[in-house]
């Protein structure tokens, strides 16, 4: 008899997950038909999320251990998605204005309207600025600075960042990826200043991907 009870138990057992494995091949089959191309690059994010988590955890750089220690937990993103992947040419601005800006903790701060690149989603046209900028060793560096309407939502309330390398081909195409859109220093630690973006460089949807905000 207590064979059988145990028979019976292990059959529901197996019943239970095996109904629990087929309502997760059903729900998967109702997100995207990704490619392996899309698979693939959808991994290659994911692993870049870990190797920046060990980082941000371990290094004594990183802005939870530099200036005073912050507690860490996990970096918060959203799924990683290749339909915020886009590509554009850089356009110049033919006037290239240093305009000022403000850090967050007030403090002013100069840098060059480069030049802007721009993206359809979904089914509009957006441009977004491209900022020259210069490290204090003297070494020019160029950002994309942008808030959406997940800002101070569901992502950080100054807003994220996109890094850019500028390559000197006029004709070059970028990978604008807003998967590996960050939040700045200043979102872990407040002993951090960051740039502030303008309000000119607000994209007027929700960019659902990258990091989310750190501190609830």
């Amino acid at each position: 008899m207590i064979d059988q009870i145990i028979s019976l138990t292990a059959r529901i057992s197996l019943i239970r997950v095996t109904n629990v494995l087929i309502l997760f091949i059903v729900l998967a089959g109702c997100g995207k038909n990704l490619t392996p191309e899309q698979k693939e690059y959808i991994f290659r994010i994911e692993e870049l999320r870990k190797e920046k988590n060990e980082w941000m955890k371990n290094n004594p750089n990183s802005p939870f251990n530099f200036k005073g220690k912050v507690i860490f937990h996990n970096l918060n993103y959203f799924d990683v998605d290749p339909d915020f992947v886009f590509k554009s040419k850089l356009y110049e601005y033919e006037l290239k204005d240093t305009i000022t800006i403000f850090g967050t903790k007030g403090e002013e701060r100069k840098t060059v309207k480069y030049g802007y690149v721009q993206f359809n989603y979904p089914g509009k046209n957006h441009k977004i600025n491209v900022y020259k900028s210069a490290s204090k060793n003297g070494m020019f560096y160029y950002s994309i600075w942008f808030t959406d309407s997940t800002t101070n939502k569901d992502t950080y309330g100054v807003g994220r960042y996109i890094d850019f390398e500028k390559v000197e081909d006029p004709n070059h195409v970028y990978e604008i990826d807003f998967n590996l859109a960050y939040n700045p220093y200043c979102a872990y630690n407040p002993d951090y200043s960051c740039a502030i973006p303008t309000k000119e460089d607000n994209i007027p949807i929700a960019i659902k991907a990258g990091e989310k905000k750190f501190h609830d």
